[in-house]
């Protein structure tokens, strides 16, 4: 994986931030809220917790990938993963623009997870100290979310563990400009990424991407 693919990562991450308003900043503002004084302090550890938890995800998918096509020798296995990679970057670029839908039917596969998962995060709030926001932050980040899903695909093919830690990485970094803010009660930012016709270039600007991917690997 190039520079490129690391910056395309942090940018849908970026991209992404009226997706991860919805999933996630209920959680982050109760979250900040109930640490008072060390409300900023909670945000980022929260926030942390969250992308700690993508890195170890991203490497472990990325590092079983390249495990088993190493193992196994198939460069066929490897370049239908790259087209479903793609598929699910044109996924979510059709949901970003409000186009369809689809991509939530493939969220709901991780909810069977996530009831185990989410009185975990539960019983940690209210927070007894600030420090206990990292740890609701890795939990939380394991909630079924299908911009994820499109970046763990990307991880799945990024070559060996690392680049798949460091896709995940770039993603959540992505992804924090607008958890941070919406834990300090930003209105603004969640309005202008919210508003439809943001949302359509940055869907299109996707599904251009993933069609210009399909087609390389076409021809």
């Amino acid at each position: 994986m190039s520079n490129i693919d690391w910056l395309g990562a942090f940018l849908i991450g970026l991209a992404g931030a009226g997706h991860c308003m919805g999933m996630c900043g209920g959680i982050a503002s109760a979250v900040a809220l109930n640490g008072r004084q060390s409300s900023f302090q909670i945000t980022l550890l929260y926030n942390f917790g969250r992308i700690s938890s993508y890195l170890v995800i991203g490497a472990l998918v990325g590092g079983t990938v390249a495990s088993s096509v190493s193992v196994f020798d198939s460069t066929h296995f490897l370049t239908v993963l790259r087209a479903i990679a793609a598929v699910m970057i044109l996924l979510l670029g059709l949901y970003l623009a409000q186009w369809w839908n689809g991509l939530l039917k493939i969220e709901k596969m991780g909810q069977y997870l996530w009831k185990f998962l989410s009185p975990i995060a539960a019983k940690m709030i209210p927070l007894r100290s600030p420090w206990y926001a990292y740890p609701v932050g890795i939990v939380w980040g394991w909630i079924p979310c299908g911009m994820v899903y499109s970046m763990l695909s990307w991880a799945a093919v990024s070559g060996s563990a690392t680049n798949g830690l460091l896709i995940m990485g770039c993603f959540g970094l992505g992804t924090l400009p607008a958890m941070i803010l919406i834990g300090a009660g930003s209105a603004k930012y969640s309005q202008f990424f919210r508003s439809p016709i943001i949302r359509r270039i940055i869907g299109s600007l996707m599904i251009a991407y993933a069609m210009y991917s399909i087609l390389l690997l076409v021809n």
